[in-house]
């Protein structure tokens, strides 16, 4: 789908590379790592500081320029990289999608969600549910889906995270210059932007629409921040995820309402709806507006033809973790809506009701009004589709007997998480069409068969990337808190790259328990202070500013990681970002994941892992209850326990210790005569093979096409007019 831009950066590209401009602008190059590498070798001091292209081309100078040009071996380079980016790009006959679903490429999918992760240079993501739908973007280009994504475009992004000296979390929001980012604003009839009107109470809120290409993925941003607007509505898209709930809605609004106009303004009519958490759920309603409007009234077949496009991911297995807002609020914002649709308040209210029959519910609820206005629902694991089919049966059944949550496990994008050096050994040995085969599992077993040692030599080459991430992290942590140079010296030679390394990054909610490996202090020193087989603990991860609980753990963490013989062995990693959850996933030995079942709705930290050859050690919630086979990792307990949190902890923390004095740890030091650990490796291939194809996004997108978006586009021919394709 080729989307018209404005060029807005000051960028002057000679000729001779002027491919470098579009190249810059299409996040194909976050996952290529030729052309990361090209990039680099125009200005590496540059692409080690931005990671980000517009910004390394805006500031280089005439006389680089000149250096370029005269390089014959970068010039190469920047030929075969361009041939490459454009066969992707244009070769849209030979895909996936194409050779499986080519009597449907007419048709369109659009993708809602609140955040995207992309990259860590383009911060409009916090955590799990925008790398996920990033992910799902990239696997979607890769594929050949006929898709278009839809999100806000935050000028402040999600925080920035600073430790002080006494281990609080400190929120950081820079304001960020969108032209000297990876985006460019939609151009409309006589170059000037595409800007949508969004009706608020009294007024309109207008919103300029940007695209981030993302490969072959047009994804549409709206961006509030604009002189036309009143300066109280300029900040709509300021910050994600915002404290306060009536700004949280007035966001969701823009971005259901915003971002059906947006697609309606250039000219796209989906044939699929997919809504991606329950925060873009208020684009049914105006669809139920568009078609009221066309027909002069609201009408209740209007319900079935918005329905039977429209799709429902849910991501949360807890109550109180969905989107709500009190009535008031929603009745306030969508009135004039249901004055023009002829739809009652109790409708509209029972609509978002968590309880059947309840017209005038506590609060309202995105959930259950996407559940009620989408014909397919599913969860992101087979144990949280069970989960949300009995925290929403009333619901459900009130929508018709047979309506069910599927699954589909959540699946991550290989190309973007895979570490180089695996990368090259898995093209040297498997092909470079590998990655299109990965669903063809009995392809995949030709990773057992590569050689451990050069897997291991891999996986070290890995693991020293993230020790000297971690080494400078730690050196300006350090330098910013007041340290001396003596121990700023003895911070550059802090992480053992021989020493078994554990890794937890995630989202520090409480229910993660992180601190559960931290239970037992007297046991967790005589872990980590073995001298002949040492044990090491990354930690990284941010607590929502709200999240008081989340902050103190962190807190609790960071000191504990300050204090006597415990330093060295322990590191916080402020300010988590895909950068540095790739540099983890790819670099440590075991990746922990120590939720309080059944609250982990799948996660996806531990799939990267094991794509890495990075071994699970994991509670059996999300995801990895359908991976684990008692090679790829370790299970802590089993799928019953006591119901009682405390002891849940106790039980947990006990099973978490002994399974590391007992198995991991002897197993990781258990080597040959050349030093390779043999049956380690074994397990590392076995992960690799087992792991890499079940759960990628490639494997997840293919997954929603043949359950929900081709039936979805089949049942949208049979309708017609505003809103249904």
């Amino acid at each position: 789908m080729n989307i018209p831009c404005l060029r807005v950066a000051d960028i002057e590209v000679p000729a001779m590379v002027g491919g470098l401009y579009e190249l810059a602008y299409n996040f194909w190059w976050s996952w290529n790592p030729r052309a990361r590498r090209l990039f680099d070798s125009i200005d590496s001091k540059a692409w080690n500081e931005y990671r980000n292209p517009v910004e390394l081309l805006i500031n280089l100078d005439r006389a680089r320029w000149e250096v370029i040009l005269q390089s014959e071996t970068l010039l190469e380079t920047y030929n075969s990289v361009m041939r490459e980016f454009r066969s992707y790009c244009d070769d849209t006959q030979d895909t996936w999608f194409a050779r499986h679903h080519g009597d449907h490429s007419d048709r369109t999918i659009a993708y809602f969600s609140s955040e995207y992760g992309l990259n860590e240079c383009f911060n409009i993501y916090s955590g799990g549910l925008g790398v996920l739908s990033g992910d799902h973007c990239k696997a979607a280009s890769d594929l050949g889906l006929p898709f278009v994504a839809v999100g806000l475009l935050y000028r402040r992004g999600y925080f920035r995270q600073a430790v002080d000296a006494d281990g609080r979390q400190q929120h950081i929001y820079p304001i960020y210059d969108f032209t000297r980012l990876p985006v460019r604003p939609v151009a409309g009839p006589a170059q000037a932007p595409v800007v949508v009107e969004v009706d608020f109470p009294d007024r309109k809120v207008r919103a300029k629409v940007w695209v981030a290409q993302v490969g072959r993925v047009p994804l549409l941003l709206l961006d509030t921040d604009l002189p036309q607007n009143h300066p109280a509505d300029r900040p709509i898209t300021s910050q994600l995820y915002v404290r306060g709930r009536e700004m949280r809605l007035v966001q969701e609004r823009l971005l259901g309402v915003g971002g059906v106009k947006a697609l309606r303004a250039l000219s796209i009519d989906p044939s699929v709806w997919h809504i991606n958490e329950g925060h873009s759920a208020f684009l049914q309603l105006e669809r139920l507006r568009e078609l009221a409007s066309a027909e002069g009234r609201h009408l209740p077949e209007h319900f079935d033809r918005v329905r039977q496009d429209s799709i429902f991911t849910t991501h949360t297995p807890v109550p109180a973790g969905n989107e709500q807002f009190d009535p008031a609020l929603v009745q306030k914002y969508f009135e004039t809506d249901c004055a023009q649709m002829q739809m009652s308040t109790e409708e509209l209210m029972s609509l978002g009701s968590a309880e059947p029959g309840v017209e005038r519910p506590d609060s309202y609820n995105l959930t259950a009004l996407a559940i009620r206005t989408t014909s397919r629902v599913n969860g992101v694991s087979k144990l949280h589709a069970r989960v949300s089919q009995e925290m929403w049966s009333g619901v459900l059944a009130e929508c018709g007997g047979s309506k069910e949550v599927a699954a589909v496990t959540n699946g991550v994008h290989t190309a973007t998480w895979l570490g180089p050096e695996l990368l090259e050994l898995y093209n040297r040995h498997l092909g470079f069409r590998w990655r299109e085969e990965m669903d063809e599992f009995r392809s995949f077993d030709q990773v057992l068969e590569l050689d451990g040692a050069r897997v291991w030599a891999a996986h070290e080459a890995q693991k020293e990337r993230l020790g000297r991430m971690l080494r400078r992290s730690l050196g300006v942590q350090l330098a910013r808190h007041g340290c001396s140079p003596d121990e700023l010296r003895h911070a550059a030679n802090a992480f053992d790259p021989h020493a078994l390394t554990i890794g937890f990054a995630r989202r520090f909610a409480t229910y993660k328990r992180a601190s559960l490996v931290f239970s037992d202090m007297q046991r967790v020193r005589t872990i980590l202070e073995s001298t002949d087989r040492p044990v090491q603990i990354i930690l990284a991860g941010k607590a929502h500013p709200a999240d008081h609980p989340g902050q103190e753990l962190i807190q609790s963490i960071y000191q504990l990681s300050q204090t006597g013989v415990l330093e060295g062995r322990i590191f916080f990693l402020e300010d988590y970002d895909m950068r540095i959850g790739r540099l983890m996933v790819q670099g440590v030995d075991v990746w922990l994941n120590t939720p309080l079942r059944p609250m982990e709705a799948s996660g996806t930290s531990g799939q990267k892992a094991g794509a890495n050859g990075v071994l699970n050690f994991s509670i059996l919630d999300g995801w990895w209850p359908e991976a684990y086979d008692g090679l790829c990792g370790w299970a802590i307990g089993d799928e019953d326990g006591p119901e009682d949190p405390e002891l849940r902890d106790q039980q947990d923390a006990e099973l978490l210790y002994a399974t590391l004095e007992e198995e991991i740890v002897p197993l990781f030091y258990r080597r040959n005569e050349a030093g390779l650990p043999e049956e380690w490796v074994m397990r590392m291939k076995h992960a690799m093979a087992r792991i890499t194809p079940r759960f990628s996004a490639s494997r997840m997108v293919e997954d929603y096409v043949e359950w929900g978006y081709r039936p979805a586009m089949e049942a949208s021919e049979v309708g017609s007019g505003p809103g249904v394709g």
